[in-house]
Formats: C-alpha cells, structure tokens, sequence
C-alpha cells in the first residue's frame, strides 16, 4: 500500500506545452506497461493551446478548481469527471489562465487494449530517460476508440446511497467502463465512522477531495492519495465527514484472438489530427 500525503510544494514545469506544472500524487511501476500509471494534480501557469489530438492511454479527469475547455466535445465543467478513452481524439483546447489558477486531477493509466503504458509524454518526476523516450519519432500502434466521444459525468446529479454493513458511509457510483470493468466511484464517511475498502482482484487508487482521517492508522488530509493493491484492504476512519474519489483498476485480459482495431502513426507519443501540430514550439 501507497499512502503519500499532499505536497503543496511538488509542483514542478513538465508539460511539453510548457504551461502547465504537474504534481505527481501517485506513480506505477513503468517495468509492468499493463499495471502502469500516473496520478498527476496539473496546474495551468500560463494560457493554454493543444491541438486536437488523441493518446495510446486512458485518462480521467476531475477539475477542481476552473473548467477545462475539450474544443469539440464542450467543456469539462469544475466538478464533473471526464473519461477519456484511449484512441478518441479531443480538442482544440483553448483555455486562458484563470484567477484563481484551474487545477484538476489526472489520472493516466493502460486501456483494455493491451498497448500498456510506458513513458508518455511527461518525464515523471527526476525521469530523464522517458523525457528522451518522448521525443523519438517511431511507429507507434494506436487503438481505435471503444466510445464516440468523451464520456463527461455531472457527480451532482448521482445518488448518495448507504453502503450496506458500512454505518454513516455512502457511496456514488459513477460507472464501470470497457471490458475491463474499471470504475470510478465517490466514499462519503461521516465524522466518526469508518470504511474499508477492498478488493480480491483491482487495484484501487483513492485521493482525499475534502475532509480529514486516518488510513490504516495513518493520518491523511485534503489530495492526500492512496494506492491498495488486490487483496489489500485499506481502513479509512473520518475524524471529520471524509469525501473519498476513487478508481478501481481490475487487472487487463487480452482476448484469444488478438484484436486487429489499430491504426500505426509514426509519433513521438501523441497522434495529432494535423502532424504539424506535434510540435510545441
């Protein structure tokens, strides 16, 4: 089990935009590309532009502070959980700096696919090797998108409902997505209650929206974040009412048959709908 408490100093410039700095929460283990992935807290610094584009992995995304503009599917509302399938295309992003700064979380993380996840396009924290890794063109194989389009999700519009056997705990389930059956989900334990959350086969990767309390004895705050491996149950205990946000990642089954719904692009790691966009500068 992970548990790393919120770092309001992690901030750090590692975006190849340039505009915006990550903070990263939480980091698989890149030597297993099926079990990979990144939980990234970015932060706009500056007015940002990205063309429409589309990665090899999956992303959801949760804006906490500010509104994300997606360019053709809309706007990614403050609040609202965004999914965005690996392969599906979003953008042109233009979205100018807010006062306060927009803020959202970022999770990356392998497809159904099976492609895994290796480098992509940020270093990661003090990782100059996948920095080079990002700017080698190479031929690059790119699943075809299981959805048409961003799977945006307004939280406020869900139930709360009682989790049975769990007193003064409710949870929000937001959906349960591809044949892999990830899920995304909110915990809310009221002051003085407690909750464990477990699983035989996912991985689960839980971060702090609001509250106080303690992890399997370990005191843990506001975007403090937790990693539990299957089979590993974590305890939560809210000191004060906890809100818990959370994505369970089930292990990747590749089919008998491999699939053949893939395109090749010659990248250095994200398609873009006009190649002379993949430039930066």
């Amino acid at each position: 089990m992970k548990i790393a408490p919120y770092d309001e100093n992690a901030f750090r410039m590692d975006h190849p935009r340039g505009t915006v700095s990550f903070n990263y929460l939480l980091m698989g283990d890149r030597s297993k590309p099926l079990e990979n992935y990144r939980y990234i807290l970015g932060r706009q610094e500056a007015d940002f532009l990205m063309p429409r584009h589309c990665h090899t992995f999956e992303q959801i995304r949760l804006p906490l502070v500010g509104d994300m503009n997606l360019g053709e599917p809309g706007i990614l509302y403050e609040g609202e959980v965004g999914y965005f399938p690996e392969g599906q295309t979003y953008g042109p992003q233009d979205d100018p700096i807010g006062d306060p700064k927009q803020l959202q979380l970022v999770l990356q993380f392998p497809g159904a696919s099976g492609l895994g996840m290796a480098a992509g396009r940020g270093r990661g924290p003090d990782n100059k090797e996948a920095q080079a890794e990002r700017r080698a063109p190479r031929e690059v194989k790119f699943p075809r998108p299981r959805y048409n389009g961003v799977v945006i999700s307004n939280p406020t519009r869900f139930n709360w409902l009682p989790v049975p056997g769990s007193p003064g705990v409710e949870r929000k389930h937001i959906g349960t997505y591809t044949e892999r059956q990830f899920w995304i989900e909110f915990i809310k334990i009221e002051a003085g209650a407690e909750w464990i959350s477990t699983s035989e086969d996912a991985r689960r990767l839980t971060v702090v929206l609001s509250g106080a309390g303690t992890v399997e004895d370990t005191e843990i705050g506001k975007l403090g974040a937790v990693e539990a491996d299957p089979g590993e149950k974590a305890r939560y205990v809210a000191t004060e009412e906890l809100v818990l946000y959370t994505v369970g990642l089930p292990p990747i089954v590749l089919p008998a048959v491999p699939s053949d719904q893939f395109d090749i692009v010659t990248t250095d790691g994200i398609r873009f709908e006009n190649p002379k966009d993949a430039d930066p500068a």
